[in-house]
């Protein structure tokens, strides 16, 4: 049995799995899409929604001659990591709100 190419249908009939199987990567593709969406939507919302909420004083006063190197923050407090110019280091804890010393502990080598 010799078919004539001619003949032939163009557009024959579509297999019931090959359209499941189109279906089903559709719909991943769309599921995969929506929910790429959501999280890039909820990481902005979230991102922007939480404030720094870190209250700290309008200033804080370090000594002539030293330096700031690091600073970091805890509840009610500030502290800040010094050097003078021998390079001796200190880390000054400051009251949050109103920006008094609390106290220096020296960072020894």
């Amino acid at each position: 049995m010799t078919q004539d190419i001619d003949n032939m249908d163009p557009n024959p009939p579509e297999p019931p799995r090959l359209r499941q199987l189109r279906w089903l990567v559709n719909t991943l593709m769309v599921t995969l899409i929506v929910g790429f969406v959501v999280i890039v939507v909820t990481l902005v919302v979230k991102l922007n929604a939480t404030g720094s909420g870190i209250e700290l004083p309008q200033e804080i006063l370090i000594p002539e001659g030293e330096s700031g190197r690091a600073v970091t923050m805890g509840t009610g407090w500030v502290a800040v990591v010094t050097v003078d110019e021998n390079g001796q280091e200190r880390v000054r804890v400051f009251d949050a709100e109103t920006g008094e010393s609390r106290g220096i502990l020296l960072v020894q080598p």
